[in-house]
């Protein structure tokens, strides 16, 4: 009797070694379609620390009927009754203690998957980052975001580019990675923050011989005028003055803002342009600002990313310190 019980244990070993072995032969072909859902093996984890099927389930949120079907789903792929009721508890069995350690593994790496983000620190990096703007911008915000990124990124490396037909792609292939302005042409798959509206103004000579601390409809209307071709905005402009039944005396036409706040010193034409790129012109040339002396729509100056590198770390950053210098201002 005790050498047949001996030979019957002996014979249950080696089928467990050969099952054992049968096991990671088919786990070396398994196709990856049959890999147990992770709800399983949090299960796994989870019933193996506290080997308590109730308390397991209380910890995932589910009915215990609900976590012993998942149970016995991963008994069935695993092919072992992985633990074993007994006065203590859920008791693992060796299969368990041998898998504990690459589901943890599996579990652990998902963790960081799902947290993975390429780091961006900008003190260290070295990047270009191209920015399309109009030229005003060039000269009301280009020299804020510069001066912060020179103090706290001074690695990176900015580039301006024209807002023009060619933004659109530029920003889904990644040529650039913001549009900043008033651009509302810019199609689907892109992503948006306002950052200020803009209202228009009249920019004159401090020393016009006739428009004084109040430039007037009448006077609007008599004085010539320097116009930007192809400003921010320019069609609203364009529709205000054809409501107003405004027909103005066009002198200088400029195909930007490039020397206009010196011309405006130095003539007495009047220049009709948004409001932050006159208030900064004025201050740089000493020269006037006026309300506009009839209604224009304003606008709102947004920046502008493609959906793709929403996500993207130094594109996220970028866009925080735009947020942060012009966010909320006027």
């Amino acid at each position: 009797m005790g050498i047949a019980a001996k030979d019957t244990r002996r014979g249950s070993h080696a089928q467990c070694n050969d099952y054992n072995e049968d096991i990671a032969s088919d786990n070396n072909l398994m196709d990856l379609t049959e890999f147990p859902d992770l709800k399983l093996l949090q299960l796994f984890d989870l019933l193996y620390d506290v080997r308590s099927v109730t308390r397991v389930a209380e910890q995932l949120g589910q009915s215990q009927p609900t976590v012993s079907i998942w149970l016995g789903r991963l008994r069935d792929h695993l092919r072992d009754p992985l633990f074993i009721r007994t006065p203590g508890g859920m008791t693992p069995t060796p299969q368990a203690d041998a898998l504990i350690g690459p589901c943890r593994e599996i579990l652990e790496s998902l963790r960081r998957f799902a947290a993975w983000e390429i780091a961006f620190d900008p003190a260290t990096a070295k990047r270009r980052f191209r920015i399309c703007m109009t030229d005003a911008s060039h000269i009301t915000l280009l020299p804020r975001i510069l001066a912060h990124v020179r103090d706290q990124a001074p690695g990176i490396r900015l580039e301006a580019a024209r807002i023009d037909g060619n933004t659109e792609r530029a920003l889904e292939s990644g040529e650039a990675d913001l549009a900043i302005g008033y651009v509302p042409w810019l199609g689907g798959g892109m992503y948006q923050q306002q950052l200020y509206n803009q209202d228009w103004v009249c920019l004159t000579n401090r020393h016009h011989p006739r428009v004084r601390a109040r430039l007037s409809l009448r006077q609007y209307h008599a004085e010539g005028h320097v116009v930007i071709a192809a400003g921010t905005g320019a069609q609203l402009l364009e529709q205000a003055l054809l409501r107003e039944n405004i027909d103005r005396d066009v002198v200088l036409e400029l195909p930007g803002f490039l020397g206009l706040g010196s011309i405006i010193r130095t003539t007495d034409l009047i220049a009709t342009l948004p409001r932050n790129i006159g208030e900064t012109l004025a201050e740089m040339n000493d020269i006037a600002v006026h309300s506009c002396p009839f209604s224009v729509d304003g606008f709102a100056v947004r920046q502008h990313w493609h959906a793709k590198y929403h996500h993207e770390a130094g594109n996220r950053w970028l866009r925080g310190v735009v947020a942060e210098l012009f966010g909320g201002t006027r």
